[in-house]
Parts: structure tokens; sequence; C-alpha cells
């Protein structure tokens, strides 16, 4: 079993919020596809790193979890591509992590 973790900014390049729209075909493709899904979305994760000239950027992100039985990797390649589209990154998280349930 893998616990499939996809981390979505809650600001575009410009410092507009998505709308929520975005999140709720998220959980709705979730959902459908795997049965459930857990969304973090009510206190946002900050994420900062250093670039190279050496100022900070942050980065507020909602995480997405699922579980899934098997891992797809094809699948959730195109489904990353098609949320760094739909939000206009030029990159987007997703990651899995096996887990076993107790």
């Amino acid at each position: 079993m893998h616990l499939v973790q996809i981390l979505l900014p809650v600001f575009d390049n410009g410092g507009q919020r998505f709308p929520d729209a975005h999140y709720a075909a998220v959980r709705r493709e979730m959902t459908g596809r795997f049965g459930g899904v857990t969304a973090y979305v009510r206190s946002p994760a900050t994420g900062l790193w250093q670039r190279e000239d050496g100022s900070v950027e942050r980065d507020d992100m909602v995480m997405v979890e699922v579980m899934v039985d098997s891992l797809d990797e094809e699948w959730w390649r195109g489904y990353r591509l098609a949320l760094e589209r739909q939000f206009a990154q030029d990159a987007i998280v997703v990651r899995a992590i096996a887990i076993r349930t107790l």
C-alpha cells in the first residue's frame, strides 16, 4: 500500500489565491478514482527555500493525500503534469510513500 501526497500551491505566481474549485476538482478526482481523499486545507503548510542569490522564497501549500493499493506511476506522472498546467506551476510535488496499516 502507498500513501500518495500532492502538494498544491495556495497562491499563483502573481500572489492571487487559487479558486476553491481547483481544489474541489482534485478532491473529486481522488475520491472518484480511489474511493477517498484527505485534504489539509484549513492551515496551509509553508515552505521556504533559499535561491542562488541568497533571497528566501516562500510557498504556502495545501496537502492532499490518498491511499492506494498499487502505484500506477505512469498515471500519476500524467496527473502531475495536468496539475502543473491547471495551477500554472513549473513543478508540483507528487510523492508516494510505502506504508503498512496497523
